[in-house]
């Protein structure tokens, strides 16, 4: 009787392929995160006339899972007005807002998926692709 021996190896039998792909979805959701908090100070960066650093040094990243970051401003006071979101724009102020979240939102919308992609191609070669 004669037998037949197979034996599989590379990164997608040892496990080295699945720690590359969690780490491509770590690198994009990082880098995504980061993109967009660099979109939200272009905006205040570009809009606000009077510049102060306080508001501009709130504006940070948090891991809220390990799937989900949150780019936001530390819940300062003011800014859902600086947004144009705030209970006082419309009925108290004529102040409408510099809107630099939603733009930087439309911006992570329309970038994302290059964003992602490259963060998964820097990986590839790990996956043994």
């Amino acid at each position: 009787m004669s037998g037949i021996e197979i034996t599989f190896r590379g990164p997608l039998f040892d496990g080295r392929a699945a720690r590359a792909m969690q780490d491509a979805c770590d690198d994009a959701r990082e880098d995504l995160a980061a993109f967009a908090e660099e979109r939200v100070l272009m905006g205040t960066s570009a809009n606000f006339k009077t510049r102060t650093p306080y508001y501009e040094t709130r504006i940070t990243t948090t891991r809220v899972t390990s799937e989900v970051s949150l780019v936001h401003d530390q819940g300062v006071i003011y800014g859902p007005w600086l947004e144009g979101v705030g209970s006082r724009n419309a009925p108290v102020t004529r102040f409408a807002g510099y809107r630099h979240w939603r733009a930087a939102k439309q911006a992570v919308v329309a970038r994302g998926p290059q964003v992602a992609e490259a963060a998964v191609r820097r990986r590839l070669p790990e996956m043994g692709g």
